[in-house]
């Protein structure tokens, strides 16, 4: 879900999916005209996979892209899965389609990451030769970090069964390679551990002698008694990198000699990113891809404090992503069948509640974002119960028809049935005495899969859950997507 850090820059988050592998990838623009790219690669405790999304990066004034370290629901330090390295070739796809849709160069990109995500960051600046490298506590041998520490990651990364260990001597000998080949020796490279992170002896201080052929290699070694392993190296110096990140996005790059600051254009055009952006958005065709629906808790129900539930339906989706206030509250799978659930361990306050719900396909793109709000009440729901979602027995689940399409179903107890598609209000039709109800929008659908929520509505105004219609609409003359005017 999109959110303004504290600085109140706007992110945008999409999918580069012309690759091999998709790559989802969150991005902010540069501030005061700033012409530069950070990507950051992420470490392993990384919040959702992305790397210093915490708002450490507030105030850098550089373009940032983020990148999600997340494949097939693993990490892959961003290099391969079972040696397959079409994924870091995706990767570097996203960076360079960023690039060029900025109109920057490789001399105005800066690639950063810490631990697995400074591995990252030497890999790709190296090999695909952008000027700036920062490396926080990296791992040179990666095949060896797999093997010790990451059992998961290593079976996804290097395959398994016999060729696993010749795979891990692979990797181990990946970065290596490129620095004793004199890949990029022009680049301005900072790499920072300390003696008392565990990585050090083996993943570090073997490897440093081999940059002496670069032209502007910068070891910083932090020792403090602050720092007790690994993660804590980072924290430590977070003031200091940041100061020289703003640094390298501003043309400066630590060192003897003549620096020229970096050209800054405030008025420069921003039609190619945003294209690109808007392009590879995860919120993708909504019309193609439906809103999830909400079964429970009803729209505007109440709900006890202490059974706070959510059930629904979202066909097509591999899970559902639901918010609070901007904040992240749970992401439950999907059924084969569509059905999702999710029960809150804790109570929730009393008082009234707006949760955002999204549905997330195979691909990871997004839906539109449906709005669920209710009341929790201490102890059980107050007022009438309200009434039970109607039956819909025309079109049956799935069924294909043509362009016109009529509704038919019961609703005992209910006074009137209305109709609804991607939050869209479509009609209403009054419920017969015996429960029996009928409905066509007078108007042809266009061609296309269809989720359609009926809702039945008693005699106090309450409103039941929604009733799931799907169908798809065959050999329409609509365009999919199209709507005619409003029902």
């Amino acid at each position: 879900m999109s959110k303004a850090p504290s600085s109140g820059r706007k992110l945008f988050n999409g999918i580069e999916a012309s690759g091999a592998f998709p790559v989802e990838y969150r991005f902010s623009h540069a501030k005061s005209g700033n012409r530069h790219l950070v990507v950051v690669f992420a470490n392993f405790s990384a919040p959702e996979d992305y790397g210093w999304s915490n708002g450490v990066f507030d105030n850098v004034r550089a373009n940032i892209l983020w990148i999600r370290d997340r494949f097939d629901g693993m990490n892959a330090y961003y290099l391969c899965r079972n040696m397959d390295f079409g994924l870091a070739d995706s990767v570097q796809n996203l960076i360079s389609n960023v690039m060029r849709s900025l109109g920057l160069t490789p001399d105005q990109v800066t690639l950063w990451g810490g631990s697995k995500g400074g591995s990252a960051a030497f890999y790709f600046g190296l090999r695909y030769g952008y000027r700036n490298v920062v490396a926080i506590v990296p791992q040179f041998l990666i095949g060896d970090a797999l093997e010790k520490r990451h059992p998961k990651v290593s079976a996804y990364m290097l395959g398994e069964g016999a060729q696993a260990p010749h795979n891990a001597r692979v990797l181990d000998a990946l970065l290596p390679d490129l620095v004793r080949g004199g890949a990029n020796p022009g680049a301005n490279i900072y790499v920072l551990s300390s003696p008392q992170d565990e990585h050090y002896t083996v993943q570090v201080e073997p490897f440093l002698g081999m940059f002496q052929g670069y032209e502007n290699f910068n070891f910083m070694y932090s020792e403090s008694p602050t720092i007790t392993g690994h993660a804590t190296v980072t924290r430590r110096n977070v003031p200091a990198l940041v100061g020289l990140l703003n640094l390298l996005a501003d043309g400066y790059a630590p060192r003897l000699g003549f620096v020229r600051h970096a050209a800054e254009e405030f008025d420069r055009d921003q039609s190619d990113i945003a294209a690109y952006l808007s392009a590879t958005s995860k919120v993708q065709d909504t019309d193609a891809f439906a809103p999830p629906v909400v079964t429970a808790p009803a729209f505007n129900g109440q709900v006890p404090d202490t059974g706070v539930r959510f059930e629904g339906l979202a066909p097509g989706a591999v899970r559902v992503s639901m918010w609070k206030n901007g904040k992240f509250v749970a992401s439950p799978d999907v059924a084969a069948d569509g059905t999702w659930s999710w029960q809150a361990a804790k109570p929730w306050a009393a008082g009234k509640h707006l949760v955002k719900i999204f549905a997330v396909d195979p691909a990871g793109f997004h839906s539109g974002r449906i709005e669920v709000p209710f009341t929790v009440v201490s102890g059980p729901a107050a007022g009438p119960a309200a009434p039970a979602a109607p039956v819909v027995s025309v079109p049956a689940p799935q069924q294909q028809v043509g362009a016109s399409v009529a509704f038919h179903g019961t609703a005992p107890g209910a006074v009137q049935v209305g109709f609804r598609e991607n939050g869209v209000f479509l009609g209403a039709v009054a419920v017969a005495p015996d429960g029996i109800w009928g409905w066509d929008a007078g108007r042809p659908w266009p061609q296309g899969p269809h989720l359609v929520e009926v809702v039945a509505v008693d005699a106090y105004g309450s409103q039941s859950p929604p009733a799931a219609a799907g169908f798809t609409v065959v050999n329409a003359s609509a365009p999919a997507g199209h709507y005619p005017p409003p029902y």
